[in-house]
């Protein structure tokens, strides 16, 4: 997930169709309403009470802006610290953000130096393996992009039939489209700067990259104000990850239980979309 400057409407998160307040799309199971004057099993059973704790010690890196970094006055900066200092103040505890270089965060985690690390941790079946995951805050969708004022009636697997996709190579987004956009010429690069070349110069139809990189190329000088985002987001937890949450040792259901708390009030109340605003100002389409 390093890799990228890694709901529609936004540059930056929502148009990059970063999904930052609702809740993952998943299946719902139904459940059935107790009838009157027969308590259930879960009414009836006591809850343990919850152990809050007065504070909360996060850990991120310094280096991946605008998730996190290190700003023109040399304070920690960023959509996650914000968010993690958000979550502080919803449940009343004294905060604590540190920077650690990304791969000794878990390491760190895992001895415990901290109580939680919030630093755009992809959730994939390894990290579940060794540590728990909160509630997913966000997402990582991936997009089109094409030349400006250039319009494609459906994109789509089968309405991009015979047109030239340019990506990087060997990354979760040309495995993507190898397995759905088989009617399309797909056309590896080293990188991703050398797949964006293609489009400006009109070598290549399309762009196929993480949404959240591409919208900051857009806005960017790179890109020679040459394309715009074509179609929606794509999500697929296969191969772009299960969203974005907040990772903690495992075996710590009060932690857990609080944090998803507070991300959801900070969902409901607009607060979220508020820090949202405060990274990412800028309007598009």
């Amino acid at each position: 997930m390093r890799n990228m400057f890694t709901r529609l409407g936004w540059i930056g998160f929502a148009v990059a169709a970063v999904a930052l307040n609702a809740p993952l799309v998943v299946a719902q199971q139904q459940t059935g309403k107790a009838l009157p004057g027969r308590p259930t099993a879960q009414q009836t059973a006591p809850e343990a009470p919850i152990v809050r704790r007065a504070a909360l010690r996060f850990l991120t890196d310094s280096d991946f802006p605008p998730f996190n970094y290190i700003d023109q006055d040399g304070q920690l900066a960023g959509f996650n610290v914000e968010m993690a200092r958000a979550i502080c103040l919803e449940l009343a505890a004294a905060c604590d953000v540190q920077a650690r270089p990304w791969g000794d965060l878990l390491t760190a985690l895992k001895r415990g130096e901290a109580d939680a690390v919030i630093a755009s941790h992809s959730v994939t079946p390894r990290l579940l393996g060794d540590f728990d995951v909160t509630e997913r805050y966000y997402q990582m969708p991936a997009r089109f992009a094409g030349k400006a004022g250039r319009t494609f009636a459906d994109v789509s697997p089968s309405g991009l039939d015979g047109l030239k996709i340019a990506v990087a190579k060997g990354t979760a987004h040309e495995a993507y489209l190898r397995a759905l956009f088989t009617l399309s010429a797909i056309r590896p690069y080293d990188n991703p700067e050398l797949a964006r070349d293609a489009v400006i110069s009109g070598t290549d139809d399309l762009l196929f990259d993480d949404g959240v990189g591409l919208a900051f190329w857009l806005l960017g000088t790179a890109s020679k104000a040459c394309c715009e985002f074509k179609g929606g987001p794509f999500f697929e937890p296969r191969y772009f990850g299960d969203g974005v949450g907040v990772v903690i040792n495992r075996g710590d259901p009060d932690l857990k239980a609080q944090l998803n708390a507070a991300i959801k009030r900070l969902r409901e109340t607009g607060r979220q979309e508020e820090l949202v605003s405060r990274s990412f100002p800028l309007r598009g389409n």
